[in-house]
């Protein structure tokens, strides 16, 4: 009985092969460009719906629009420096305060608790940062707001009322409401996101770096003041961007707990408004093709622009840091 040769497998020449790779990297390269280009063209097309939109108030106001500091819809006069400085402050106050609370939370979770707890405590990290805007907002109305109306600004006024600077950052009537007040809410918001990236950064530093410098004799502040901040700046720089950039669009958790009052002032205890809040309010009663309405589509362009200069400006520091 003889044995039937076994089928030798279809040999696939190196051309063909070579086609087929090529065809499906020309596929690839053509998916991944076609939804760059979308991103691309959606961004632009955000950019020209605002800027037209808030032509009519440029034309009518100039470019001065962006530094008048009135907003009356009885009289049909706007200017957007109100909202813009209430914008920017808050932003500061939040990030100032979100900084160091997501340093170390996150120095913290990488080099000092135990792996079980790190995890445990990181899991609740990323879930608070998963909350909705509206419930941080309804959090600082109903515990914050009512915090700093009976407590702090009285102590506050209490006791520097009379030190020359701080009294113009504390005075007015105690609301509770303010910048102050925005800050606080905008850094538990913005904080868990710095939290995450921080710890993403410091966990991927090798490990021999820590070592080495524990191995010198340096302590915990030492390896963590230079060691850990010098190899993670580029993402602490990203990071805080990231924070940032939803502190300067942050609009329902704002417009509850900074008074929405269009004015500007130093102290960071009165009513103010912001340019998200701002628009969130009078926008459903601002008529199609109203002034009113390209006013405040003026303001979302400078908040664009002011969004692309804090993104640049972090560019910027990132290559400086390298």
């Amino acid at each position: 009985m003889t044995l039937a040769p076994a089928r030798q497998p279809d040999k696939v020449s190196v051309p063909e092969t070579r086609e087929k790779r090529s065809r499906a990297d020309t596929a690839f390269q053509a998916i991944v460009g076609g939804c760059s280009l979308i991103v691309l063209i959606a961004l632009g097309g955000l950019v020209l719906l605002m800027g037209v939109g808030g032509q009519e108030a440029f034309r009518t106001f100039g470019l001065g629009f962006t530094f008048r500091n009135v907003w009356n819809p009885v009289a049909n006069d706007y200017g957007a420096w109100a909202p813009l400085f209430g914008t920017i402050v808050s932003t500061l106050i939040g990030v100032l305060i979100a900084m160091p609370l997501a340093f170390g939370t996150a120095f913290w979770l990488t080099a000092i608790a135990p792996p079980k707890v790190a995890a445990v405590v990181g899991t609740a990290v990323q879930l608070l940062a998963a909350v909705p805007s509206i419930i941080f907002g309804m959090w600082g109305f109903f515990t914050i707001v009512p915090f700093m109306a009976r407590h702090v600004q009285p102590f506050m006024m209490h006791n520097f009322r009379h030190v020359p600077g701080i009294n113009l950052l504390i005075h007015g009537a105690p609301f509770g409401t303010g910048l102050m007040t925005a800050g606080i809410v905008l850094a538990m918001m913005i904080a868990p996101f710095m939290t995450a990236v921080m710890r993403d950064v410091f966990s991927a530093m090798p490990g021999m770096l820590r070592e080495s410098a524990y191995g010198l004799g340096a302590t915990r502040w030492d390896v963590m003041w230079k060691v850990v901040v010098p190899w993670s700046r580029t993402g602490m720089i990203g990071a805080t961007v990231l924070g940032m950039g939803r502190a300067l669009g942050e609009t329902m958790a704002v417009t509850f707990v900074i008074g929405n009052v269009t004015s500007v002032g130093w102290s960071l205890f009165a009513p103010r408004s912001t340019v998200a809040s701002l628009i969130a309010l009078q926008f459903p009663e601002s008529p199609a093709g109203s002034l009113r309405l390209s006013s405040l589509l003026a303001l979302g362009f400078i908040l664009m622009l002011l969004s692309f200069a804090s993104l640049s400006l972090a560019r910027m520091l990132r290559k400086d840091g390298k």
